[in-house]
């Protein structure tokens, strides 16, 4: 058993992660300040012995003992970034200070969730993890994108200077059950749009490529990359290589809801990028082979199926 702490652990990636380390035997400590996350994701947790929630902002120091760090406090969806976009800059970089403070002191490893983000819009396809990204500093997104880019650079010099042992990842999109119903992500739209029989919104002619990987698979590589051998830093990919196109995953969407929602196009938004899909061959290498197993339809409807059940309780 080890004592492990999870930041932005009531989120939808950090309570899956959650659900996984209380399963393996952990003793687990979720830290989450809900401004993204919710407790209705781990309240069936909450009588477990090993399972600890405090509420707490990672902006501010935090102490405890505990032998593994992963750390995902950081509201990820355009809409949650770009509503503080300060406060989400704040919480990539005094976040990542502060874990990395609490990891240097207590000689805990740490997992940075870095994001595709730090990418930009490519201008090489797919990404592989030593491309440095074309990134608009300035622009609306890069509370975010500069933020991750920030914090990546903290982990490198923590490590450096410090002889932290660390571990980054770059998640790819992700979806599943306890996504945000409203966090304005493209999986999400699509699914609630269609279980409403309202227009699906897509922006842009559609033809814009996004890879998407579901949550099992992964908390399935953040393990491994936790558990991979201690010279291996990352950072390392971890998304599916396999690229949908909006209009794609619009009809995926339809034909498994069986919804009556027309498709409507919009404009695209500043800084929105045309492709997106991960090289996953340093994650096959290093993380036993490691490579996304659940297909897109099965997953889809994994998450429908969540959201069904959620939009009926709300009526």
């Amino acid at each position: 058993m080890k004592r492990i702490l999870v930041t932005g652990g009531a989120g939808f990636i950090g309570s899956h992660l959650c659900d996984t380390l209380i399963a393996q035997g952990h003793d687990v400590i979720c830290l989450d300040n809900y401004f993204t996350g919710s407790k209705h994701n781990i309240r069936h947790l909450m009588g477990n012995p090993y399972f600890e929630l405090v509420r707490h902002d990672v902006t501010h120091p935090y102490f405890v003992e505990v032998d593994e760090i992963y750390n995902l406090a950081c509201p990820a969806s355009p809409i949650h970034y770009q509503y503080n976009p300060i406060k989400t800059i704040k919480t990539s970089v005094m976040g990542a200070i502060n874990m990395l403070g609490l990891a240097k002191r207590i000689k805990a490893k740490i997992l940075q969730a870095s994001t595709s983000e730090v990418y930009g819009d490519p201008l090489i396809h797919p990404q592989v993890e030593n491309y440095w990204g074309n990134v608009n500093p300035i622009g609306i997104r890069s509370c975010y994108d500069e933020g991750k880019r920030c914090a990546e650079s903290l982990f490198m010099n923590y490590h450096r200077q410090n002889q932290v042992k660390i571990k980054i990842i770059r998640i790819f999109n992700t979806y599943g059950p306890r996504m945000n119903p409203n966090d304005g992500r493209v999986v999400s739209n699509f699914i609630v749009q269609a279980l409403k029989n309202k227009p699906i919104t897509i922006f842009g002619d559609g033809n814009q490529t996004r890879s998407f990987q579901y949550i099992d698979d992964l908390v399935d590589g953040m393990l491994r990359m936790m558990n991979s051998r201690d010279d291996f830093l990352g950072p390392v990919n971890i998304g599916n290589p396999h690229e949908f196109s909006m209009l794609e995953l619009a009809k995926q969407v339809l034909d498994i809801t069986g919804s009556r929602s027309k498709i409507v196009f919009e404009p695209l938004p500043e800084d929105d990028p045309t492709q997106r899909q991960p090289d996953i061959s340093l994650a096959k290498k290093e993380l036993n082979n490691w490579e996304p197993k659940v297909q897109l339809r099965e997953g889809l409807t994994k998450t429908i199926e969540y959201f069904d059940q959620l939009l009926k309780k709300q009526e």
